[in-house]
């Protein structure tokens, strides 16, 4: 059977059970079975020979697959423990996957800003149920395993902060500024005032409020920009710019524009941030699932792509880290905190919908766990004098400002704005 062969490839060393549609079983594997995986119609089958990396997810959004004897995500950790199988379909795209990324990642202004409001628009009551309470939508960072979620992103707003060497009263752009979290926690931990640019009418309306809330109108501004059209009407505007999960958002022949708009942006002395999700096995395509449902347009890139275009733009790479497996460990705590309200995420959407982000969600976290994702942080300055000939002066500022922080566990979640759907 055809379909057999495709998942013993994708498996690795698991066992799995599957159960056709007309009630034929298949063991896959040697050793006690992990996982069942049953299909509820004969097309499922031709499905996922055509095209697995599309079909199967939607399969499982559909009730048209099921998994027995444990979750989604256990089934997954099997499926992507071995071989990234294509199926027919898939190895005619990978072929053809050079020209089919431009077109895929081609963001004029207009796609770009429809492009986030398929994922950013959604209610913010939803992505209370597992974001921490800061609202941060990124990579947290765990220096100790044992830290909460909420420490945790708290934490990763430290170290950020610790690189941008910023000193009270320096102008920051924060570009693809979220729910407001990282602009906030600047202008009150380090004196800056900073503006917050979103292509999200949704998170513009909520960084507003928490910025009036918090009494940080007078240092903390938003707008609804794309920073295209940002740049060209703030030249040299900026000591610092810091951009947090945004750059995922951007595509590959749109990099040139981006690091351009950052060096017109910054001042003589100015230097920059760059957190996003990458590659660690080299250049790759989006997966055709989570390009289809969850981020449009959106690639993560490896640093190969990424590092040539910052040197043509003439800013100077001035410090790299890789953050590898704390991804997963932030996705393990969404994905838990998102079961747990799995029925109130319901009551906002539907079962379909909340099937989609189980699979999203534990998808995600097995690619940073199996199949070589990470997040980077790149800074870069205009001149080589900008930052300190050491790296000392990061975990200098990180321990200064936690010892000025308010713990995460203390704070209070901002109420969400009326208009919230």
């Amino acid at each position: 059977m055809l379909l057999v062969r495709l998942l013993a490839a994708a498996m690795g060393d698991g066992t799995l059970d599957l159960v056709t549609a007309d009630g034929q079983h298949h063991r896959i594997g040697s050793g006690p079975p992990t996982v069942t995986l049953r299909l509820h119609d004969r097309a499922v089958e031709r499905d996922l020979l055509i095209n697995p990396r599309l079909r199967f997810g939607e399969a499982y959004m559909d009730g048209r697959l099921s998994v027995e004897g444990g979750t989604i995500y256990d089934l997954l950790a099997l499926l992507m423990s071995g071989r990234d199988v294509q199926g027919a379909l898939g190895q005619i795209r990978e072929a053809l996957s050079p020209l089919l990324r431009r077109i895929q990642q081609y963001n004029p202004m207009v796609r770009a800003r429809r492009n986030v409001e398929h994922h950013y628009d959604l209610s913010r009551r939803f992505y209370q149920l597992f974001l921490d309470r800061d609202m941060q939508y990124s990579c947290a960072y765990f220096p100790d395993p044992a830290m909460s979620l909420d420490d945790a992103q708290e934490a990763k707003k430290r170290h950020i902060a610790a690189k941008l060497l910023l000193v009270p009263g320096m102008r920051v752009l924060d570009i693809g500024c979220g729910w407001g979290g990282m602009a906030l926690y600047l202008a009150r931990h380090t004196g800056a005032r900073v503006t917050g640019i979103t292509l999200s009418s949704e998170q513009l309306a909520v960084a507003r409020q928490r910025a009036e809330e918090a009494g940080l109108s007078d240092r903390v501004t938003f707008e609804l920009r794309d920073y295209r059209e940002f740049a060209a009407a703030n030249h040299g505007a900026f000591d610092r710019i810091v951009s947090v999960g945004m750059f995922e958002h951007v595509g590959v022949p749109h990099y040139r524009h981006f690091y351009d708009a950052v060096r017109d942006m910054l001042n003589d002395e100015g230097v920059a941030l760059v957190h996003a999700i990458g590659r660690l096995d080299g250049p790759g395509s989006t997966n055709a699932w989570i390009r289809k449902y969850i981020f449009p347009g959106g690639y993560s890139p490896a640093l190969s792509e990424v590092l040539p275009v910052i040197e043509r733009s003439g800013l100077l790479t001035t410090d790299v880290e890789v953050l590898r497996l704390h991804y997963a460990e932030t996705l393990r705590h969404w994905r838990s905190r998102f079961n747990a309200r799995r029925d109130e995420a319901r009551a906002l959407y539907d079962e379909r919908f909340c099937r989609m982000w189980e699979f999203y969600l534990a998808g995600a976290e097995l690619s940073f766990r199996l199949q070589g994702h990470m997040v980077f942080q790149v800074q870069v300055a205009r001149s080589l004098g900008a930052v300190p000939l050491t790296r000392d002066y990061m975990l200098n500022a990180e321990r200064d400002l936690a010892a000025v922080s308010k713990p995460a566990s203390d704070a209070r979640p901002a109420r969400a704005p009326e208009s919230a759907a």
